[in-house]
């Protein structure tokens, strides 16, 4: 499960960069307390579309 945490979004844009997020990784996931959460470890796929998107990326866990 990836986790993807701090984005500075609400309502329906925060819904709707979580679908993007799991079309581009080929995979479901939810929406959970303004946490976005998909399933695998897709932490460098995502990294690299939040920031083509403009925000910053700290990866955190291992």
């Amino acid at each position: 499960m990836t986790v993807v945490k701090g984005i500075p979004l609400a309502g329906a844009e925060l819904k709707a960069l979580a679908k993007a997020l799991k079309q581009k990784c080929g995979v479901g996931g939810a929406l959970k307390d303004e946490n976005i959460e998909i399933q695998g470890d897709q932490r460098e796929m995502i990294k690299a579309e939040l920031e083509k998107r403009g925000f910053q990326v700290k990866i955190s866990g291992g």
